[in-house]
């Protein structure tokens, strides 16, 4: 029985009002019951004007079962001709521009987007079931839930391996809404599946699934998820490793204008990964990023023009590159520049603003600027000497494990240079860099062991440390592991081992080691 309060108020023809003294009742339409008139004249006016080509029965508009749209789409829609067209556009529906509403009635996403976008009511134009969030809304809401919940691993009130019931369901709601989204074919929400899978924030990590939303996305021309393509196709993450493809990629994105994939196409270029080598295109891509203010793009247009690969050598142009990327705070930048002004490449040779530049690398933490101050201050080029100012730097250089730094950081607490003595702190320092290989840190260390210098004496491991050291050619290293052999200490006794390694460090110039060689010969 059809429902009168639902019925419109006015005729659908003449705009009479229903309850009218001349209206006293208006009749719905029999097909699909949807407009009213106040008379037949009046319907078969509507009827003929325009009714006709928009009434559908009512039969027509109950929701489909979700089965039938999985069986059509399976047998590429000929299993049931019923919903092969949209019924807004009366086009025929595609497998992947499609959008099933929460009544099942499937329409283009593009078809549904614009009546939103023009205001038309927010129903299912079919059986006026009001239509879900729109896309847009969707993602918003996923992005609404997931910043609370990173924010709250950011203040470290949870971590992603291990949420709190209360963030698993939020991540839960933000997932289904951008799954929503994306599958109405909503680009940002597709991409942002493929970052939370691909970084397992929230969910289990899982680069197969993160590999096919940036696909879809990327396939449809979204340019953040061709370069992650690429990153993928480059590195073989849920995917198998092509470097031509993520070359590919990389150069989708990058004729977009995406400036970092400019960048990488351009590596990938100069570099010949997947791509034939070319320093000239690698140029003009380093160069369209550089533009952009990229500064890995800025850092390597310099180098290529500072060190003439594949383009004439350019100092003025070099310094210019690196002073945009060292503008924006990049070490190497900051650190190749400083080493300009100190030769005077392309700018006027200046150490102070070497010094300037070598310092701000080095609180950024680049390695190389903070071991190259160490050295200036410790012997004075280009400043002052600073023993203190020496090791503050060699210390920043060795508690990022620089072996150089570590033994030179040793030295000091041996000597009492610009830190206060100790034995101890120079034992550990030493230790650091000989456990690396640096053959004078081991040979130092070596001398402590066997002479209880900051640690307890310990022939055995100063034979160990000295023969590592003598193996890679240090003269003093080889001198003692002769006088030990040649006494027994930490070692067996040997004439023949002595002899070996005296002859080793003589061989270099060591007096002492060849007056004990002819002593042993003369025994």
């Amino acid at each position: 029985m059809l429902n009168f309060n639902l019925l419109p108020r006015f005729c659908s023809n003449c705009s009479a009002c229903n309850g009218s003294p001349i209206v006293s009742k208006l009749s719905a339409c029999s097909r699909c019951g949807l407009v009213a008139y106040c008379s037949k004249e009046c319907q078969r006016a509507h009827w003929k004007a325009n009714h006709k080509q928009h009434c559908i029965a009512k039969a027509d508009r109950e929701p489909q079962s979700k089965l039938l749209w999985d069986t059509a789409k399976k047998d590429n829609f000929e299993a049931n001709s019923a919903i092969r067209e949209c019924s807004i556009c009366l086009e025929t529906l595609t497998d992947v521009a499609t959008t099933s509403l929460s009544c099942a009635h499937l329409f283009h996403s593009a078809c549904v987007a614009e009546l939103r976008k023009f205001g038309v009511k927010q129903v299912c134009p079919l059986c006026r079931t009001p239509l879900p969030a729109g896309p847009e809304d969707l993602n918003d809401e996923a992005v609404r839930r997931y910043m609370a919940v990173k924010r709250m691993v950011q203040r470290g009130k949870a971590s992603w391996s291990a949420l709190p019931t209360s963030a698993e369901h939020e991540m839960d709601r933000a997932i289904s809404a951008w799954r929503a989204a994306a599958e109405e074919g909503y680009l940002p929400a597709q991409f942002m599946l493929g970052l939370i899978f691909q970084d397992g924030n929230g969910v289990a990590q899982d680069d197969v699934e993160a590999a096919q939303w940036f696909k879809k996305a990327g396939g449809q021309g979204y340019k953040e998820a061709q370069f992650s393509m690429g990153h993928m196709y480059e590195h073989g993450c849920g995917v198998k490793q092509d470097n031509r493809e993520a070359a590919r990629w990389y150069r989708k994105a990058a004729e977009q204008g995406l400036d970092f994939a400019q960048f990488h196409l351009g590596l990938m270029i100069e570099y010949s990964i997947g791509e034939d080598q070319n320093s000239q295109e690698a140029e003009r891509w380093y160069r369209k990023a550089a533009d952009q203010g990229n500064t890995e793009a800025q850092l390597n247009l310099a180098c290529l023009f500072a060190n003439g690969r594949g383009v004439a050598e350019d100092f003025v142009e070099a310094a210019k590159w690196y002073k945009k990327a060292a503008g924006q705070g990049l070490p190497l930048a900051l650190r190749n520049l400083g080493t300009m002004y100190e030769k005077g490449q392309g700018v006027a040779q200046s150490y102070a603003k070497a010094v300037r530049c070598f310092k701000k690398a080095a609180a950024r933490g680049d390695l190389s600027a903070q071991c190259i101050l160490g050295y200036r201050f410790e012997h004075g080029g280009g400043v002052p000497k600073n023993d203190e100012e020496s090791a503050q730097y060699y210390k920043m250089a060795a508690e990022q494990g620089e072996d150089m730094a570590q033994w030179r950081l040793g030295k000091f607490f041996a000597s009492g240079r610009g830190v206060p003595k100790s034995d101890v702190e120079a034992a550990h320092w030493y230790k650091k860099a000989a456990t690396q290989g640096h053959k004078d840190a081991q040979y130092q260390l070596g001398m402590m062991n066997e002479f209880a210098c900051g640690v307890k004496q310990n022939s055995v491991e100063a034979a160990k440390l000295f023969k590592n050291a003598a193996t890679q050619g240090h003269v003093e290293a080889q001198y003692m592991m002769g006088s030990m052999h040649e006494s027994g200490r930490g070692v067996v006794r040997s004439n023949a081992e002595a002899s070996r390694w005296f002859k080793a460090a003589a061989e270099q110039g060591h007096v002492k080691a060849t007056e004990k060689l002819v002593r042993i010969s003369m025994d």
